[in-house]
């Protein structure tokens, strides 16, 4: 068995922000490789996550971001389930950052369910289009089409897009983790973007 030091579980948490405990099972459940150590975690942390999605989210933060210069604002509202919670300074900075990366990404929506069907109808008809004038077999234009739809809701739907601090965890990724670290369930309920002389 591997020899797991205290300098390695510190490590370990301060990567992670996982507990103590947990930092050393995971690196006595994968021989002390931090790399896997790591994994572990996240793993372990979607899978706590997931049970504690269907739990009440009653309590949370309204926060407000005002880019410098005061020309572009957001409101953002992140709700989990106890007060306790909300006021941790982890729960704050969370939704401090959320605030930040819709101001500079600019999402239409949370979730691409509440993006309107029309809308994606329209877009799908564009991306086929495109693609039939660009010469393409018929039983490629749907794949193609598609693809591009899936590129435009990585852009414009929040969970989708990627966080701008760590552009290779999506937002989704950044919520589950901090659900796993923070043990409540928290959603990030709505969010309004002002910019000036937008309608």
């Amino acid at each position: 068995m591997a020899n797991i030091t205290a300098s390695m579980v510190k490590e370990l948490r301060d990567m992670t922000g996982a507990g103590m405990m947990d930092c050393k099972k995971a690196l006595e459940e994968t021989g002390a490789d931090v790399a896997k150590a790591v994994e572990y975690l996240r793993k372990k942390g979607i899978a706590k996550a997931e049970k504690k999605a269907s739990r009440e989210v009653n309590d949370g933060l309204v926060e407000a971001y005002i880019h410098a210069g005061g020309k572009l604002g957001v409101l953002v509202e992140v709700n989990c389930e106890t007060d306790f919670v909300a006021k941790t300074d982890q729960f704050k900075d969370f939704v401090r950052n959320l605030a930040m990366h819709i101001a500079a990404t600019n999402p239409s929506s949370i979730t691409r369910e509440e993006i309107p069907a029309e809308l994606v109808e329209r877009e799908m008809k564009i991306y086929r289009e495109s693609a039939q004038e660009s010469g393409k077999p018929d039983h490629i234009v749907d794949k193609i089409a598609q693809g591009k739809l899936e590129k435009f809701y990585a852009e414009t739907v929040l969970m989708e897009q990627a966080y701008i601090r760590e552009p290779d965890k999506s937002i989704k990724d950044f919520l589950t983790e901090t659900i796993g670290k923070l043990g409540e369930n928290i959603t990030i309920r709505r969010f309004v973007r002002f910019r000036i002389g937008d309608e």
